[in-house]
Formats: C-alpha cells, sequence, structure tokens
C-alpha cells in the first residue's frame, strides 16, 4: 500500500526575469517501509521536491499538482493541518546542520519540545527520550552533551543531532536531505544501518537524498533520477546500477571513481553543463551533453513512460547502447 502519492508535481518560483521551473510535472508512489533514493547533480530539482511537498518554500515558490500521504492531500492544506503532520508523522533532515539549529537554545531544549507538542510528555520523560536518541546515532557522552548549546559540537556532530531530532516521534515517513555530507565514511556506515533498523523495527518509509551513489546503493530500495527538474528515470536499485536505461544515469555511474581502475584512466566528467531553468529546451534537457543525441532530442521533449519489470524512463533511445 502507498503511503506517500505523487502525480504531476511542479514547482515555479517567480524571480526578476520569469519564472523558474525548479519541478516539473514529478510522479511516483512510496511503499510503506521503502526507501526510495533521489539523485541528481545540483540544482536538479531534488530539494523542492520534498520542500513543496511540506510547504516549506520560500515565499516566490509555488506547487501545483498533488501529493497525497496517507490519503490526505498536502498541497494547498493551511498551515496549522501540517504543522500536526510535519515533526509527528512525516519528518525531515535538513541539508544544512549549521543553520537548522537554533544557536541559543541548548540540544535539550530544541529535542523535548519536539515530544512535548507532538507527544504530550513531560519534560524529563522527554529528555530521557532525547538522550536515548543522542545515543542511538553515536554522540558519545549523550547524558551530559543534551545539555550544551549546537556551537559547542563539531559539524558532523551537528548532524547526527539533526537526525537524532527527526527521529524522535518515530515517523511513519522520513525524508532525509543530504544527511551524510558532514559524517565520515565511518559514521556515514553507522547513520546508514541504523535508518535500515528503523525501517525494519518500524516500518518506517524513507525518502533519501543525495549526491552519493554510494549511499543509494547501500540503503535503497528503488532510485528516482532527476535532471534539470524533470524525473528521467525510476528503477529498483540493483536494476539501475547493473543496467541503466537513460543516458544521463549511465553518465552519473561513470564519474564514480573506482578501486579498481584507480590509476588506469582518467576520470570521467559529463560534459557541458546543466540547462538554464528560465528557459528550458524544447526537447530532451539532457541532449546537448549526451553521447546518444538525435534530432528527435532536441525537437521533442521524451515523457516518462514504463519499458520493463518496474522501470520507466524517459529517453527516445529503445535499447541504451
Amino acid at each position: 500500500m502507498s503511503i506517500l502519492e505523487v502525480n504531476d508535481l511542479s514547482v515555479k518560483f517567480r524571480v526578476r526575469d520569469g519564472e523558474v521551473a525548479a519541478v516539473n510535472k514529478v510522479s511516483f508512489a512510496l511503499e510503506k517501509g521503502e526507501i526510495l533514493g533521489v539523485v541528481g547533480e545540483s540544482g536538479s530539482g531534488k530539494s523542492q521536491l520534498v520542500l513543496s511537498m511540506l510547504g516549506l518554500l520560500a515565499s516566490n515558490g509555488e506547487a501545483s499538482g498533488s501529493v497525497k500521504f496517507d490519503g490526505q492531500e498536502l498541497i494547498g492544506m493551511k498551515p496549522a493541518a501540517l504543522n500536526e503532520i510535519r515533526g509527528d508523522r512525516v519528518s525531515m533532515i535538513f541539508q544544512d546542520p549549521m543553520t537548522c539549529l537554533n544557536g541559543y537554545l541548548t540540544i535539550a531544549k530544541q529535542m523535548t519540545e519536539v515530544l512535548m507538542l507532538h507527544k504530550g510528555m513531560d519534560y524529563q520523560t522527554a529528555l530521557a527520550r532525547s538522550t536515548e536518541m543522542l545515543d542511538a546515532v553515536k554522540i558519545p557522552d549523550a547524558k551530559n552533551r543534551v545539555k550544551r548549546y549546537p556551537h559547542e559540537f563539531s559539524g558532523g556532530m551537528r548532524q547526527r543531532v539533526m537526525i537524532a531530532m527527526s527521529l524522535l516521534c518515530k515517523p511513519d515517513l522520513l525524508i532525509a536531505d543530504e544527511p551524510t555530507t558532514a559524517l565520515d565514511v565511518t559514521v556515514q556506515a553507522q547513520i546508514i544501518e541504523l535508518l535500515n533498523d528503523l525501517k525494519e523495527d518500524l516500518g518506517m518509509s524513507i525518502i533519501m537524498i543525495t549526491h552519493d551513489l554510494g549511499v543509494i546503493a547501500g540503503i535503497s530500495d528503488n532510485v528516482l533520477v532527476m535532471y534539470a527538474s524533470r524525473a528521467v528515470e525510476y528503477a529498483p536499485v540493483h536494476g539501475l546500477f547493473e543496467s541503466p536505461n537513460h543516458p544521463y544515469t549511465k553518465a552519473l555511474l561513470r564519474s564514480i571513481p573506482r578501486l579498481d581502475k584507480a590509476g588506469q584512466e582518467d576520470l570521467y566528467a559529463i560534459p557541458g553543463n546543466p540547462p538554464n531553468l528560465l528557459h528550458l529546451p524544447q526537447g530532451c534537457a539532457f541532449a546537448e551533453r549526451c553521447d546518444h543525441q538525435k534530432e528527435k532530442c532536441l525537437e521533442d521533449r521524451p515523457l516518462l513512460r514504463s519499458v520493463s519489470d518496474g522501470r520507466q524512463k524517459a529517453c527516445h533511445l529503445d535499447v541504451l547502447p
């Protein structure tokens, strides 16, 4: 059963030069207990996709389409109603822990507030639960450090605090926007293991946004690939890594350094730059950077279509060479 159904979700921002199409008619469904990885270059629309679901766009942004969480329509929902869902049934790990924590309040104050508001706990019970969650994300001496201020933590430690805070209410859906960016590889593995455990124990669904395809390979069930505000491929994680169906996905995978070929060949880089979102091309947005470009690609934008075994792609090529 789908806990989240997204249909034709679009996000536009009004700027001085016109309208920026940050997300263009993206559709997908997320099942209960599923982990969906969302990948793509910076500016592809990954973060705006999830921020629009929770009503967290900037004041010049506007979302359209449909986002149904457990049958409830989120697009257009009043802020008071959204506040009952955000932080409780749907939680988000934001990308920048340096600015997401309030420097004037202790970690204890910021974490207990969540539990007191959404779960009705008293302060001491909420403090004990907060300390337990800091322990779970491997913060040393959590009992004492919970009483400290954000500036007393390193960047990686603040990221772990953000992860702990998002998991306090054991949400049905966790949205993680680059949750392991500031962490070293060992801690990354611990966080991925923690999220996998929560998925198994609570049946929690997760949307994992990241640039790191290694993280996607280690945690996701399915993967949504975005390019220039649009979804270009959707596939089960193993199928995507074994045989990508879209030239952009294939190029992303070629860009990953490989230990078995270290020093034997130059690292591949995708040529060119992403298109200007103010003026998206008439045809395929990836055509100018694609090794398999044809005349049709420049004139006719391919739609996301089913190809086989639950896989979808937005490409005119029937088979990728």
